[in-house]
């Protein structure tokens, strides 16, 4: 079970190894609500494909994700797969799911 800071550094380091040529173009506002004991509320910030990680809630986000901490931290590992998680309930998505489409390049 990852504590919530070391579940935003694998999110940083991830972002660091992803391959910026997958999300040019891109600017929208990513918002993660994390829930259970190591949860939190952040945003990634993509301006013309280059993420930004902020640690707090975004006043209007074109996507929000929601999902447990701990499965969230899976997913950066590469435990979890999002497609499945999102069949199974485990990731849900508010707001533009073709944004959401775009995140897997970044966090897969």
């Amino acid at each position: 079970m990852a504590e919530y800071k070391e579940i935003l550094d694998n999110l940083h380091k991830k972002i660091e190894k992803a391959d910026p040529s997958k999300m040019k173009g891109v600017s929208a506002v990513y918002q993660f609500d994390l829930s259970g004991d190591n949860g939190g509320v952040f945003h990634v910030a993509v301006e013309d494909g280059k993420p930004t990680v902020v640690e707090s809630a975004h006043d209007n986000p074109n996507i929000t994700i929601t999902m447990a901490a701990d499965d969230f931290n899976d997913l950066l590992e590469g435990k979890l797969n999002a497609t499945s998680a999102f069949m199974a309930g485990k990731l849900k998505v508010k707001g533009d799911m073709s944004l959401a489409m775009k995140l897997q390049s970044l966090v897969s």
